[in-house]
């Protein structure tokens, strides 16, 4: 049997504002379809991951009002 790799460090919980679990940064539809999917695409969106991290570490962009 093999056993299937999963970003799951049991932090679970959606931020509401981009979707992305706080945890181990996939979406609700991502970790639902995580048994269902193939080595490659699991292997693919665990290669997101690090830049999704990264990505919702930074601070927002302040728009700022042009004259």
């Amino acid at each position: 049997m093999e056993i299937m790799e999963s970003p799951c460090i049991d932090i679970c919980s959606l931020d509401s504002h981009d979707g992305l679990c706080d945890g181990c940064h996939r979406s609700i539809e991502e970790i639902m379809a995580w048994s269902r999917l193939t080595a490659l695409e699991r292997r693919t969106i665990m290669a997101s991951l690090p830049q999704r991290a990264m990505d919702r570490m930074r601070p927002p962009v302040q728009e700022t009002a042009t004259a």
